[in-house]
């Protein structure tokens, strides 16, 4: 090769023939040895790959004999010049993927040269000549890049090498600001781990470029053609979460914040950040629980929630323009958010919905593990949301004030939801309240920031501060300085009334813990307590489509397909609610707050208001200043619907923990009996139904179902220490619901009352409540003429009025029903008018539910006075009860087995819960249980309307014919003689009475008056069995319904007098007469 030739190849192989345009160019340069001064740059610190190699090849290149690197190293003013001038170039190449440079490729060197570049052509022209970027021009270059609308129309290559290279193309010809940026931003972090020292302040600077311009695209989006800016930072945000790279990312962006919150002149930091939340809540509307993305832009949310600035305008974003539309908290972002479940999206609308598809179709267990994936889904969506509320609570005072405010006004706006009217009108309710959805999450969510202080015995909780309930026309700037976020509470109806004597105190600030529990039991009732009231509804309306679509089977109704249809559709929406309502983590933080705010309320009971929790003991003192009238009866009313909806649809949850149930069972203690510690009587009636909830339960289950595990319940009430109390609690309120001044008294009484009577045969059958009730029994006997009538003596008149009234109407009933069957299966129904025939349908749909509903208590009340009698008799023997019971015993004997039980025979007892040879059974069994009692036996035949020795005959053909015991059968015979050897003492006793003057007789029962009493306010003269039998039901004087009580009667004694010397007298004239007489 001629010397010419080696000159040609060492400056062609010479890395600074870069700088020039081409190799002729540097060649001439070089024969010229004209000087270049490269522009002067500042101390560096960082940058990228490659890069110590690139000067090492200059180093080597420089250190040739070759005359011509000699020329041009020596046409700079310095070696090291050169090298760093030519190692920036190459560095900001690699980092921005731009280049000045647009000469041969081959004539590059290939070390420390990106694959693809953006030649910037009008600025390269512009340079006039300058082909390599510098500190000095990088900016102006940056944003020529930015602006370029097809960067990927000016891609070239910056190597020999031709090979596809689709990466580097990708990354050259980024369209995207942002994303580009960011891209730069890694390029030159990792710059920093590549270069040499010296060359780290360069790589900082263009570090710090990106970051700068990426702020200025943000603050001039509109510049930026066919490019929506704020939907890229989102976009690059989920790109974090969704990979690898959160934390770069996050570095990135909130060096870019830094910059936009320090700057606002431009534009504010609000105006650029808004429009990324309109974007998010656009894409999170359409998102599903179960679908991953989802929770990326949770991730995303849980990071705004943690940065300040971020968290402020947060906030400020969502709060409504209408404060007082409640549908506008569900519309806002993080209304949009807390909407997201597994309920229907549109309340009806099944189509498109994701869950429980074809239910009937599927099994028992692919839809248990469909639940259970839902679950899985729920518990990390509420983590989320825990996550996210708890960083706003915690990050700023002001962010702390702006969510409280937005959960008080959001909980205001939809106190509608707890309206009977607005279940009634569910077109007008979803436009004017957020949705179930919204509510059951919230609620999750609030659970989950109460947990730290729900600990039944946890002192904290004792700093809970009710009259917060209390506060009224309290101003904005209160609200902020001392916690008080929670509006219209003072509406609200409280446990009790405020005493006319008692001031409230209220706090100078409330703590978090106060308004925590509060906002939590509010959300739960206007949420939880809907949605319970929906499933109980659905699984009435299930129940009913079955048994119809069953008959239309059977009958081959064309309707059949369409109820199946409509049964299909049902379901879907009960298993969707089951799921979303049954979350094992939130029910298990609902137990631990329902537990917690039952010691709570315990302890405001008691009046302490120590920094300990006091034990409970009885009686109880009574309180002169109360806190219980500040406290909202919704927080009693959640604890109820919450433990009534566990044992329904999640039994299993009952028996994690014995100290919750234990705090339950001392509530209900304290409560339940008591009017005042709670006034209302509906509410405590609902205590009773709140403890058959929670007490164990062994009902009689379908053959292969397993029985459900009761043993810390079964513990829990064994060794309840209060037994005494509790069992006297219940009894009372058994009394207290027959007046609640209610107009509905008379038919909710029987509602009320449905689950005591079982709650009462589980305490029966365990020592320490039997006890109890004996106990009750004796003194209601000893102080039968109290002027008060004992609590056991009003409960037994009225269980007895009860169950005459019940099975009276149980029978005729079922009477009703026997005359439509008989019509129809006589096939006169055929020939009426269809509207004729579908009014004797719902008649007969009408009366079975009547009479099931009737045959089941009744069934109860006579069960109950068959356990009772076993061991309390004293007082059932007594004038005052004796005839009434038996006169109510002989009246069922005769519609059971006499004659007109053939009324009575419908098709299908069961159908009914007509169980007549049950009701045998119970009513012989009290009949025996007291027939050792002489007076008993006496009061029998007494009975002139139903009694007969007939009926005592008939009974017995009944009792074997229905394979009872022997000894019972014997035994009722046994009685059956004694009680017709007092009926015909009595029959001659009668003829003996027959001609008494009617001054002598009682006024009511027109019998004989044994013990005459004066009335005082009518002057009447009754029998005192009469008056006392009366006065239990209605302390009036039956004449003229005045004021009445026992101790106001006087004896009559000179009447008295008189009917004994008349009795006498008739004895010693029927004697002289003999029996011929």
């Amino acid at each position: 090769m001629t010397d010419q030739g080696n000159n040609n190849h060492n400056i062609s192989c010479n890395p600074f023939a870069a700088l020039f345009s081409s190799l002729a160019d540097a060649k001439q340069f070089a024969s010229s040895q004209k000087p270049q001064q490269p522009s002067a740059q500042p101390p560096s610190e960082d940058s990228g790959e490659s890069q110590s190699e690139s000067e090492n090849s200059v180093s080597d290149s420089v250190d040739d004999n070759d005359d011509s690197v000699a020329e041009i190293s020596r046409s700079f003013r310095s070696r090291q010049e050169l090298c760093e001038q030519l190692n920036v170039n190459h560095m900001i190449q690699r980092i921005f993927l731009i280049t000045l440079d647009n000469s041969d490729p081959s004539l590059r060197g290939g070390n420390g040269i990106p694959p693809r570049c953006v030649y910037l052509e009008e600025m390269a022209a512009d340079l006039d000549g300058q082909d390599w970027l510098d500190m000095d021009n990088i900016e102006q270059a940056l944003f020529n890049r930015l602006l370029l609308l097809e960067p990927g129309n000016h891609l070239i290559y910056m190597t020999s090498c031709n090979a596809v290279n689709l990466s580097a193309d990708r990354d050259a010809g980024e369209k995207c600001a942002i994303p580009y940026l960011f891209a730069c931003y890694q390029r030159a972090k990792e710059e920093l781990t590549k270069v040499p020292e010296k060359l780290h302040s360069f790589a900082i600077r263009c570090k710090i470029l990106t970051v700068s311009n990426a702020r200025t695209v943000l603050l001039t989006p509109e510049i930026y053609t066919n490019q929506n800016i704020y939907e890229q930072l989102l976009d690059l945000w989920l790109e974090g979460f969704r990979g690898t790279r959160s934390e770069e990312v996050i570095h990135f962006v909130e060096d870019v914040i830094a910059g936009l919150v320090s700057n606002q002149e431009v534009r504010t930091f609000e105006e650029v950040i808004v429009p990324v939340f309109d974007i998010f809540q656009r894409r999170i509307k359409d998102l599903d629980l179960c679908q991953l993305q989802l929770y990326y832009y949770l991730d995303i949310l849980l990071y705004f929630s943690h940065h300040k600035d971020i968290a402020k305008v947060l906030m400020e974003h969502v709060q409504p323009k209408d404060p007082a539309n409640g549908l506008q908290y569900q519309k806002s972002l993080l209304g949009m958010v807390l909407n997201i479940s597994c309920l229907l999206k549109t309340p009806g609308v099944v189509e498109g919905h994701g869950y429980f598809l074809n239910p009937s179709r599927s099994s028992a267990q692919e839809t248990k593990v469909q639940e259970a994936n839902i679950h899985q889904f729920m518990g990390q969506f509420h983590d989320k949301l825990h996550q996210i509320l708890k960083n706003l609570l915690q990050r700023s005072t002001e962010t702390r004030h702006l969510l409280l405010t937005w959960l008080g006004s959001c909980l205001q706006a939809n106190t509608g939801r707890a309206k009977i009217w607005a279940n009634q009108v569910p077109e007008i309710f979803f436009q004017m309240y957020a949705s179930d959805a919204f509510f059951l999450n919230l609620g999750a969510v609030l659970l989950r920031l109460c947990q730290p202080f729900c600990k039944p015995r946890l002192p904290k909780l004792l700093t809970f501060n009710p009259t917060y309930c209390a506060l009224k026309d309290v101003s904005e700037e209160e609200r902020r300085n001392r916690n008080i976020h929670a509006r219209g509470l003072e509406k609200e109806t409280c446990l009790i009334p405020l005493p006319p004597q008692q001031q409230v105190e209220p706090a100078v600030s409330y703590s978090l813990l106060t308004e925590n529990l509060i906002f939590t039991q509010l959300t739960l009732h206007l949420g939880f307590h809907r949605l319970h009231e929906q499933m109980v509804k659905m699984n009435q309306s299930l129940h009913r489509l079955q048994v119809t679509w069953q008959d239309a089977q059977r009958t081959g109704n064309p309707m059949s397909e369409q109820l199946l249809e409509q049964f299909e559709r049902l379901m879907i929406v009960y298993l969707s609610t089951k799921a979303a309502t049954t979350q094992p983590t939130m029910l298990q933080c609902c137990l631990n707050l329902q537990a917690s705010t039952a010691a709570l309320l315990v302890q405001l009971s008691m009046g302490n208001q120590g920094p300990e929790h006091v034990a409970l003991s009885f009686p109880l003192a009574p309180l002169h200043n109360t806190m219980l009238c500040y406290v909202p009866e919704f927080f009693a009313e959640n604890m109820g619907d919450f433990f009534i909806f566990l044992r329904r649809f999640a039994d299993n949850v009952l028996e994690t923990s014995a100290e919750s149930l234990e705090q339950i069972l001392n509530f209900i203690t304290v409560f339940m009996g008591n009017v005042e510690k709670m006034k209302n009587p509906h509410l405590r009636a609902k205590l009773a139904e709140v403890l058959e909830a929670v007490m164990p339960h062994m009902e009689p289950l379908a053959s292969g179902a397993s029985q459900p595990i009761v043993f810390q319940r079964e513990r829990v009430f064994c060794s309840y220490v209060h037994a005494p109390q509790l069992a006297e609690a219940l009894i009372t309120v058994f009394v207290d619901i027959e007046f609640t001044g209610d107009p509905h008294q008379f038919e909710q009484k029987f509602n009320y009352r449905r689950p005591m009577y079982p709650i009462l045969k589980y305490m029966w059958s365990k020592d320490s409540y039997r006890e109890s009730i004996k106990h009750l029994a004796d003194y209601a006997s000893e102080n039968l003429e109290a002027m008060t009538p004992p609590l056991f003596l009003r409960f037994l008149n009225l269980l007895m009025n009860d169950a005459i009234f019940l099975l009276d109407e149980a029978i005729q009933y079922l009477s009703k029903i026997k005359i439509l069957q008989l019509e129809h299966d006589r096939g006169e129904w055929e020939s009426l008018a269809p509207d004729a025939r579908r009014e004797k349908e719902l008649s007969l749909q009408m009366f079975g539910q009547l009479g099931r509903f009737h045959n089941i208590m009744s069934n109860e009340t006579i069960g109950t006075l068959a356990f009772l009698t076993s061991e309390i008799k004293g007082i059932f023997v007594h004038p005052f009860l004796a005839e009434r019971i038996i006169s109510m015993l002989n009246y069922f004997l005769q519609h059971l087995v006499g004659p007109k039980m053939g009324a009575l025979k419908v098709k299908d007892f069961s159908e009914f819960d007509f169980k007549p040879q049950q009701l045998v059974s119970d009513i012989c069994t009290i009949y025996l249980n007291l027939g050792d009692e002489e007076n008993f036996c006496a009061t029998v035949p007494k009975d002139g309307r139903s009694y007969s020795p007939t009926l005592f005959s008939q009974t017995l053909r009944v009792l074997k014919k229905i394979n009872k015991p022997g000894d019972m059968i014997v035994a009722f015979s046994l009685l059956a003689d004694k009680i017709k050897s007092h009926a015909d003492r009595q029959q001659q006793e009668e003829e003996t009475y027959a001609d008494a003057p009617d001054e002598f007789l009682d006024p009511i029962m027109s019998t004989l008056m044994l013990d005459p009493v004066l009335l005082p306010s009518s002057n009447v003269t009754v029998d005192r069995s009469t008056i006392a039998r009366h006065l239990l039901s209605d302390q009036t004087d039956p004449f003229n319904r005045s004021p009445l009580t026992m101790d106001q009667i006087k004896p009559n004694k000179e009447l008295k007098q008189q009917i004994l010397e008349w009795l006498e007298q008739h004895r010693h004239d029927k004697q002289q007469l003999g029996p011929s007489g």
